[in-house]
Formats: structure tokens, C-alpha cells, sequence
């Protein structure tokens, strides 16, 4: 990874911050409070890290407006949101590294393939027939797309990324190693002798600006696709069932597990390791805590946790009340025995 390194007051001048103290001072690192040294930048976002920014030995901090002044590291950058500043800067200190283009030898490019300027392909990957590869596409290696896949612009699919057959990925998306796009669902007609599975027609389309975390298997559709919208990101282990659509700008985290034909709005937040069930609708800004049972629709604006879920305020009150419990049967079982001495 190139790291490139920057002064005081050009941080300052990147994030738009209030510079105080030395803008000289070289940072060629991002480092947590307790660990940064002299040529490295560090952030406090609120008072809750004072006690850590006052012994810290970073080199130049992000600060909000209350936390200017004070002992601890001379060189403060006052902004309003410091970790929102800190991004920007990660991504001047680290820049995406340059990539070769072209197609490797040890590819296998099917008839029809088109591929866009600039794309690289790496080594072992497989293209099927008709597929469509926008520009400026990074394929690395392994990844296998299957007949008739469409990609746009900017996409990036890391090592052993599989798209079947009929997929349709957006610009600037993201497949992070082993995602699997577009494979039948889990649908089978059970006549009580067998399991026959159903067959999945439907597309699977992710549009433009998702992010795929590590082995996610999103499925196809079985007559209806199945849908993620823009700007919405999966992370690592999640189970998209057939049929199901996402809305725009969700957040689903490790490990949830989303049953077909289930409608999920615009920015949702799905916590780690919640299950919803199928046939439901989640509605545009619903929040659901970790561990989460989604059994029922879910409305919009609402918080939901539990197992099974309910509003999170409900949740508190049925949990608070079982906690109380304990000291309740203590108190009887030593009443029982004196009753039983008058008797």
C-alpha cells in the first residue's frame, strides 16, 4: 500500500479545519490515541476522549470545537465532524494503488465478450459468452462470470468473485472476495415423497454503487428479480434469498439472513446476525437490533428488537420486567416455608 505524507497545515487545508499549533509537523500515518507518536495524526470526537487525548503523543489531532484547548498534543485541527475529516484524509495518506490493464494469458474470454477501456483482468479468470465489462473494470483472480453478465463502469470484483448467468451489476460496485451473485434460490415444491426444486428465471441485479462483503450469496429470482439498490452496502456472510429487494442506502451488517420475496425500503439498518422471515415488508428507515427475529412487517421510521422482534421501547419494558422476576421468587420461596411452619 503507497503512503504518502502530509503537513499539519495541509490537513488542515484538505478537511477545512482551524489549524492551532505547529502546521509544520509531518504525518506519514492515522493512528488510535493511544498508540500515535510523532509523526502520525490521531482524532478525538468528543469529550468521552479526553483523558486518552490529554496523554496522547500523536503528532497533530482532528478535534471538535470543544476539545481546542487543553493539555496533550500541541497540534489541533478543529472541525466539526473529526471523523468525518479523517476519511478524507485516510484517503489522501492512502491513495488506491495503480493497476496494469488488459487480459492475463490464463484467462478465458467466451464469443461475444465485450470489454470496456482500461479493464483489467487477472489471472484464471473465466468470462462466459455475451458477456458485457464496462470500463475501467478490476477483475482479479479466479472470478467467474457466467453467459450474458452485464458490469458497468468502475466495478471492482475481488478474488473468486462468481456472477451467474443473466446478472446485472451497476458502476462503481464492489464485490469483495468469494461473493456469489445470482445463483438459485432456496425453492423446493415438497409433495411429502420428495423435494423438487423449483426453477429460478428471474434475474439478480445489483445496481449502482453496492458494496458485497466476503462470501454474501445473493440469489436470483425465480420468476420475479431479485433486486439490491443503489448505494446500499452487504457485509460478509449475509444470505439474500430469491425474489427479495433492497432499497437505497441500507446498511446490512455480518451474518443477517433475508428470506425470499421480502421488501426491505430505503435506508434500512439490519444489524448483525437479525433474520428476517419471507413475504415481509420492512419499511424505508426501520432500524432492527442485532439478533433480531423479524416474523412481521416492520414500519417505516421504526426500531425494532427482540426475539421475536417488537418495538425496541416494548422490548426494554418485557426485559426489564423479566430481571425483576428473580428477586420476586426469592422473596416468595422465603414466605412458603413460614406459612408452612404456622400451618
Amino acid at each position: 500500500m503507497t503512503v504518502e505524507s502530509l503537513t499539519a497545515q495541509a490537513v488542515a487545508d484538505l478537511v477545512g479545519g482551524r489549524l492551532l499549533g505547529d502546521g509544520g509537523v509531518t504525518i506519514r500515518a492515522v493512528r488510535p490515541l493511544d498508540r500515535a507518536g510523532p509523526d502520525e495524526l490521531s482524532f478525538a470526537i468528543s469529550g468521552r476522549y479526553g483523558a486518552e487525548l490529554e496523554s496522547s503523543r500523536a503528532g497533530a489531532v482532528l478535534v471538535p470545537e470543544a476539545l481546542s484547548t487543553g493539555t496533550g498534543p500541541a497540534t489541533r485541527i478543529v472541525v466539526p465532524d473529526p471523523y468525518g475529516a479523517l476519511v478524507r484524509v485516510l484517503q489522501a495518506l492512502y491513495p488506491a494503488e495503480a493497476h496494469q490493464t488488459g487480459v492475463d494469458p490464463t484467462a478465458r474470454v467466451g464469443t461475444g465478450t465485450v470489454l470496456g477501456a482500461d479493464v483489467s483482468v487477472a489471472a484464471f479468470v473465466v468470462l462466459g459468452r455475451n458477456v458485457r465489462i464496462g470500463a475501467r473494470c478490476r477483475l482479479a483472480h479466479g472470478v467467474s462470470l457466467g453467459d450474458g453478465v452485464i458490469i458497468g463502469d468502475d466495478t471492482i470484483l475481488g478474488p473468486g468473485v462468481v456472477c451467474y448467468a443473466g446478472s446485472r451489476i451497476g458502476s462503481r460496485v464492489v464485490l469483495k472476495a468469494g461473493a456469489v451473485i445470482g445463483g438459485e434460490g432456496f425453492g423446493y415444491l415438497s409433495d411429502g415423497k420428495r423435494h423438487t426444486r423449483i426453477p429460478h428465471v428471474g434475474s439478480c441485479i445489483l445496481e449502482d454503487e453496492v458494496e458485497v462483503g466476503s462470501h454474501t450469496c445473493i440469489d436470483r429470482g425465480s420468476i420475479d428479480d431479485t433486486l439490491i439498490g443503489r448505494g446500499t452496502k452487504l457485509d460478509n456472510l449475509v444470505q439474500v434469498g430469491h425474489n427479495v429487494r433492497i432499497g437505497e442506502r441500507c446498511l446490512i451488517m455480518a451474518g443477517v439472513g433475508i428470506a425470499g420475496s421480502t421488501r426491505i425500503g430505503n435506508d434500512v439498518i439490519l444489524a448483525g446476525h437479525v433474520g428476517v422471515t419471507d413475504h415481509l415488508v420492512i419499511g424505508n428507515g426501520a432500524r432492527i437490533a442485532a439478533k433480531s427475529a423479524i416474523f412481521g412487517d416492520v414500519p417505516a421510521g421504526a426500531s425494532f428488537s427482540g426475539h421475536p422482534a417488537r418495538p425496541h421501547r416494548q422490548f426494554l419494558r418485557a426485559q426489564a420486567a423479566m430481571y425483576r422476576l428473580a428477586p420476586i421468587v426469592d422473596e416468595l420461596e422465603r414466605l412458603v416455608p413460614q406459612r408452612a411452619s404456622h400451618a
